[in-house]
């Protein structure tokens, strides 16, 4: 790392990390490319993280202490998925393009790879978010289907992707 590349962090979240956590998914450009609702509040986050299990592994990236990202992965609770995993991350929009979706991933699926035994690791992305589908194919996920009017965004329905990624027993 040369003196111009900024030092990332990623960590569990916890509990000081839920104000940071909210003011990111209050970030319209982010908001956008989630299924979240705008301006949930802190304690949405903090029921959420009570919640967490050990089949749930959440993890915020920081720059200097602020929250500039996050992702869940979360093993299926059903006894014949309990090889199958699920992903969401998002990452401020100040820091797309710098790296941060592809350190928050890798973390992440290296849990699900070494630690969680996932053979499927899945997710649902809108169709249109570019950036994000060049990044999990990069990572080798696989559009599996078009799920078409999936969700309102800005008022009107907007298509996804069901991806994933199946790795190599």
């Amino acid at each position: 790392m040369n003196s111009d590349t900024p030092r990332i962090d990623i960590v569990p979240l916890s509990e000081t990390h839920l104000p940071g956590v909210t003011a990111l998914y209050h970030e319209p450009a982010v908001c956008r490319q989630v299924l979240q609702m705008p301006y949930q509040s802190t304690e949405l986050w903090r029921q959420r993280l009570a919640a967490s299990s050990e089949r749930r592994l959440q993890l915020v990236a920081l720059h200097q202490g602020e929250v500039i990202g996050n992702i869940s992965l979360e093993q299926s609770p059903r006894i014949r998925q309990s090889h199958v995993g699920s992903l969401g991350m998002s990452v401020a929009a100040a820091w797309h393009g710098r790296g941060i979706g592809s350190l928050l991933l890798q973390t992440a699926l290296s849990v699900a790879d070494d630690w969680m035994n996932l053979r499927r690791v899945e997710l649902t992305v809108f169709a249109d978010n570019e950036p994000a589908l060049a990044l999990y194919r990069k990572f080798g996920f696989e559009v599996e289907g078009r799920l078409r009017d999936y969700a309102v965004r800005d008022g009107v329905y907007a298509d996804a992707l069901n991806m994933a990624r199946l790795r190599a027993r």
